[in-house]
C-alpha cells in the first residue's frame, strides 16, 4: 500500500525548500496535456472559496488535503479517482471538496495559480499537474515556474495573470493560514488525508493512496 507523504512544512514554521522532502527527479519532457474542460459543478466565491465538484446537497461530503508535489497524492488521482468521480461523485452521491495542503515551496505556487484560475478549471488544472509531476516540478535542471506556467497557459491563463498569481504572497498566506488550520481541526499531518462526513458519520479519516473500494465502503458507512 503507498503510504501518505508526511508534513514537511510544519504548522506555522517556513517554507521547505522546494529540493526538500526526498522527491524523485526525471527527465523533462514538454507538457502535452488538453486544455482543461471546466465542469458547472463548481462553485466559486474567490481565490479562497471552496473548491469542489457534485452536487451541493449530495450526502456525502469528501474533504481531500492534498499537495501539488505529492507523489501519493498523483497516485490515487491516477488510480482512484476516476472511479470516485463516475461512481460516487456522479451519482449525486458525494460531493467532493479539494483543499490545497502544500507540503513544499513549488507546490504552494501551485496552488496559487491553480486559484487565480476560473473556480471552473480547478479541478481539471490540478488533475493535470498532479498527472504530470515529473514534467514541471521533479524535472532535473529545468525551471518549475517557468514549466508551471506553460500548464497555466494551457489552462487559459495569461502569463500576466500567472505572474501576479507567483506574486500574490496574500493568497499564499492564506493558503497556508487554512492548511495550518485544517492541520489543527482535523489532525491532518500527511497527504493525501481524506476525511468524510454524512448522516451516518462525523469525521471519519483516511489517510494515503486509497483504493476505490475502501472510499465506497466508508461513503456507505457514512451515508448511514
Amino acid at each position: 500500500m503507498m503510504q501518505s507523504r508526511r508534513l514537511v512544512l510544519g504548522i506555522g514554521a517556513g517554507l521547505a525548500a522546494a529540493a526538500g522532502g526526498g522527491a524523485l527527479w526525471y527527465s523533462r519532457a514538454a507538457p502535452e496535456a488538453p486544455a482543461p474542460v471546466p465542469s458547472p459543478q463548481l462553485s466559486e466565491d474567490g481565490p479562497m472559496g471552496e473548491r469542489a465538484i457534485g452536487r451541493a446537497d449530495a450526502p456525502v461530503v469528501i474533504r481531500e488535503f492534498f499537495s501539488m508535489t505529492c507523489s501519493h497524492c498523483a497516485t490515487f488521482h491516477r488510480e482512484a479517482m476516476p472511479q470516485v468521480k463516475k461512481e460516487l461523485v456522479e451519482t449525486g452521491r458525494v460531493r467532493f471538496v479539494f483543499h490545497d495542503f502544500p507540503l513544499d515551496q513549488i507546490a504552494l505556487t501551485a496552488a496559487a495559480v491553480a486559484r487565480h484560475l476560473p473556480a471552473a478549471s480547478y479541478e481539471p488544472f490540478v488533475t493535470a499537474l498532479l498527472a504530470a509531476q515529473d514534467r514541471w516540478a521533479f524535472a532535473r535542471g529545468v525551471n518549475t515556474t517557468e514549466e508551471l506556467a506553460k500548464f497555466a497557459a494551457l489552462a487559459g491563463l495569461a502569463r500576466a495573470r500567472f505572474d501576479a498569481a507567483v506574486a500574490d504572497e496574500g493568497l499564499k498566506s492564506a493558503i497556508l493560514r487554512a492548511r495550518d488550520e485544517a492541520g489543527r481541526s482535523y489532525a491532518i499531518d500527511s497527504t493525501p488525508s481524506f476525511v468524510l462526513n454524512g448522516p451516518g458519520a462525523k469525521n471519519l479519516k483516511l489517510a494515503g493512496a486509497r483504493p476505490y473500494p475502501e472510499f465506497a465502503r466508508l461513503v456507505q458507512q457514512a451515508a448511514g
